[in-house]
Parts: structure tokens; sequence; C-alpha cells
């Protein structure tokens, strides 16, 4: 019965700590942008305290390691379980020691965890199990347990329960075990009363903070937002924070503004109209990303738009803002229009297995901050945006800041013009952001930016779309390398760029 325990021991502690490893590369990448650069640090500082904790662990006497195991247990669980709250909170009020506490944090968790394992094994070891059994069980359950839970974090924790909620279960896991060890071994433990003691008192305080993760979270994103935050959810995809504050509505996407309610008429209008101004045939249009509905908004104020699609990834954004009534209002109620037909799937994915065309494309994504995001800058992405696009059709691209960003820009100009499309590079001031910029392409027809629109607007009239089509001095076209997919050189210089200003 003993061997037993032990070996259940080895599949919950192999689930913990690779559910630890993944709670930090995802909040990282959360926070700091470019996943495959935090994952990948953070996987080689585990591995490499794992090694240093498996080290360590040859200096635990025979008689002291299921001692020693229980405490680590206890460690394990407190640090870990408290690893996510701890980063978010610091990094939400105090950003400068970040990055030192998280990997000084992953390094503590790696060498506990790189203990756990040995400790089991000779604990095995001295209960005379053979050693072919001994380590293909321990192995065999040790590798189960990190395949349960990386299926288990990206489907089901990450978005039901959050990375610090899923920190704290992982953290009274570890300690569950911890406990079971207690209570299957007291005969051979020393001091059994006081570690039971301190497993109580770590579990209380792990049960407290699970129970209370969502005001954790609410602090956190207070400190790092300011604002009364509204709406919050963490999806499969991103974490979605909606804030208010008077009239000021505002959309955070993993940390970044996406826009605010007052400023973001500039926006959507600089990002619209340009394009369907100089199309008054065009009857079909496609959305990629918008998932706030707000550039189908101006969209949709056009008569001869008979059939509008958008595709966003994620079916909580745009229920979001199909259901909220603050949202709703902001959006005219976009979503609700008969013309209108919602995707929720990857774009990419779907512009391969869809044979529809669109008279014009408006592609509203995130900046490319991340890898997964810069894919959809790409020449293979944009190659079949272009196969949906009519001969004389327009599309337009959000393409970062030309001033702040603008090696990405040309770069993202660049990638245009490599699969054929001719490019028109235009920018706006956004208060909230600053100059931005779009770009606007098109597969043959020459475009002439309008002099004059048929609806009304807030922001652009001649002189406007006239300066946006002009490029100071100061922002003039760079010659860039198109962004490829193999190498996604886009990414590096969007982050390179904005470096250089964020203090």
């Amino acid at each position: 019965m003993t061997k037993k325990i032990l070996i259940l021991s080895v599949f919950v502690v192999a689930s913990c700590g690779l559910a630890y490893e993944l709670i930090a590369g995802a909040l990282s990448s959360y926070l700091l942008g470019d996943s495959v650069l935090q994952f990948s640090t953070i996987i080689g500082c585990y591995l490499f305290a794992m090694g240093v904790g498996a080290h360590f662990s040859k200096y635990v006497r025979d008689e002291d390691v299921l001692s020693r195991f229980v405490d680590i247990e206890l460690a394990v669980g407190l640090v870990g379980g408290l690893s996510a709250a701890v980063l978010f909170l610091t990094f939400s009020w105090m950003s400068a020691p970040f990055r030192t506490l998280l990997y000084t944090m992953v390094f503590l968790i790696g060498v506990f965890v790189g203990m756990e394992v040995p400790l089991v094994m000779r604990a095995l070891n001295a209960r005379q199990t053979e050693f072919n059994e001994l380590v293909s069980k321990v192995l065999t359950f040790d590798y189960l347990g990190a395949l349960a839970v990386s299926l288990l974090f990206p489907l089901v924790l990450a978005p039901y329960l959050g990375l610090v909620r899923t920190g704290f279960l992982f953290g009274m896991l570890n300690v569950g075990v911890a406990l079971w060890t207690i209570k299957a071994f007291s005969t051979e433990l020393k001091n059994v009363t006081g570690r039971m003691l301190r497993a109580c008192a770590v579990l209380c305080a792990l049960v407290f903070g699970f129970a209370f993760a969502d005001k954790l979270t609410y602090w956190g994103e207070h400190g790092l937002f300011g604002d009364e935050i509204v709406f919050a959810t963490t999806t499969p995809y991103q974490r979605l924070v909606i804030t208010k504050w008077k009239d000021d509505t505002r959309l955070y996407i993993n940390g970044n503004l996406q826009f605010s309610s007052r400023d973001e008429y500039r926006y959507h209008e600089a990002l619209v109209h340009p394009v369907l101004q100089p199309l008054p045939w065009a009857k079909r249009v496609l959305v990629l990303g918008g998932g706030d509905g707000l550039a189908l908004r101006e969209i949709l104020r056009y008569p001869n738009i008979e059939h509008v699609t958008l595709v966003d990834l994620d079916p909580a954004m745009t229920g979001a803002f199909t259901h909220r009534e603050e949202l709703v209002k902001l959006n005219h109620g976009s979503f609700s229009d008969k013309r209108v037909q919602v995707v929720n799937a990857d774009a990419a994915i779907w512009l391969q297995h869809n044979d529809d065309m669109f008279d014009a494309v408006i592609v509203d994504f995130p900046d490319p901050s991340s890898f997964a995001l810069g894919k959809l800058y790409s020449v293979p992405f944009y190659g079949m945006v272009r196969k949906h696009l009519s001969a004389n059709g327009l599309m337009v691209v959000q393409s970062t800041s030309p001033f702040f960003a603008p090696h990405a820009y040309w770069t993202i100009d660049a990638t245009l013009r490599e699969v054929g499309l001719k490019t028109y590079p235009y920018h706006a001031y956004v208060p909230s952001f600053g100059e931005w910029g779009f770009i606007l392409a098109t597969p043959q027809a020459q475009y002439t930016p309008p002099t004059s629109y048929r609806l009304p607007m807030r922001y652009l009239n001649a002189d406007t779309t006239r300066e946006m089509f002009i490029f100071p001095p100061d922002m003039k076209p760079m010659a860039m390398e198109p962004n490829r997919l193999n190498t996604q050189s886009l990414v590096h210089e969007f982050e390179q760029d904005w470096r250089r200003v964020i203090r």
C-alpha cells in the first residue's frame, strides 16, 4: 500500500511541477509579450533548476528521505501556489522587479521539483522495490502527470479558473501529497505533529487565496489599469479587461490598450472610410479581427453593403460586444445587424478553407507583439487574403505606429508588396496611441485618396485625408525585408522599436 501511495505521489507532483512552469510562461507572455522568448527562457531556467535540485537530493540522509519529501511538498506548494498571484501583483504595482522575481521563483520551484522524484525513488528503493520496476513505474507516472496537465491547462484550467486560481489549486495538491504522506508514514517520520500543523497552515493560506483569487486579480488589474474594471475574463487565447472612468471606456488585451471610447472614432474612421468611400459598388466586406464591432459599425453605415463576414478568434470577445449594454452602445449594436455573419475561428485557417470573394477587406488585428500574432502579418497570410479580394477591391491593414515603430510599420508594407499588392501607406493621430499607421493595398486598381465623403464624419474631411497620406521627414519610408513565416522578423522589429520608446 505504501508503494502505491508513493507512486501516486509521483503522478501528482509531476502534474504540479509542469503546471507551475506553464503558469509562469503564460503569465510572462501575457504581461511581457513574445511568448516564444518567455517560454523558452522559463523552460531553460526551470530545467536547469531541476538539475540543481536533483543534485542537492543526494545530501539528504536515507533516514530523512520521507521527512524531507514532506518538507519539500509544503515548500513547493506554498511557493508554487502563491507564484501567479505574487507575480501578477508585483507587475501591477511594482513593475521594475518583475523579471528578477519571475526567474527567482521559477528557479526556486525548479529546485524543489527536481528533488521530489529522486527522493521518492530512494523511498521506494528502501522498500526493496526491484530497480527495473522502480524506474519504469516512477517515470511512467511522472510522464502521465505531465501529459494530464499539458492537456488540462489550455483547455480547462487557464480559461475557466484563470492563472491565479490555478496556481492555488496545484499548491493545494502539493500540500495534499504532504498530508497523505504524513498519514501513511507517521511511524517513520519525525515531529509528525509539527509537520501536520505546518501543512494545515499552508493549506489554509492556499484555500483562502483560491477563494479570493478574483479579488486579488481585481486589485492587481486595478493597479495596472487604474480605472474601474467593469468586465474581465481569461479565455484560451487572451486576457480581456474592460475599464470605465467617467465617459471613457477602454479595452485591454493582455494588458495592452486596444481602444478608448473618447477617441476610437478617429482610429476607426481612418481604418474604414478611405477604403469604402471609393467603392460605391462594394457589396461584400470581410473583417479579420475587429471583435469589438467598432470597425463593423462604420462599415454598416454604407447602404450599398449587403453582407459583412467578421472572423475573430475569440468568442468571448465578440460575445461581450454583442450582449453587454455599455459595449453594444459603443458599436451601435452592429453584431445584431442582419447583414453580419460572425465566425469565431483562426483567420488563417478560415481563409484557407473558404472560397468567398469580397470587394473590401478590413484587417484589424492586435499589434504583432508575439509569433502567434506575427503569422497574421506574414507573406503567406497576405497571399491568402489576396485570393479573397476582388481584382478592383481594396484592403487595409492596421499596421502599428510609423513614428514609434517605423521598422515594424515598413516591414508590413514590404510584406504586402511581396505578394504583388500595390500599397498606399497612411497615418492618423489618435490621442490614446499617438501617431498610428495603416496600409491600404489593392491587386490592380489605382488608388486616389478621397477628397469628400458621402457620410458625415467626426474626424475625416478633405484636409485630414490629404495629410494622412503625407509622411513628414521623421516618418519617412524605410527599406525593410518582408515578414516571412519561418523567421518572423516583424516580431523582432516590433519589440526593438517599442523597447526604444517605452520606459
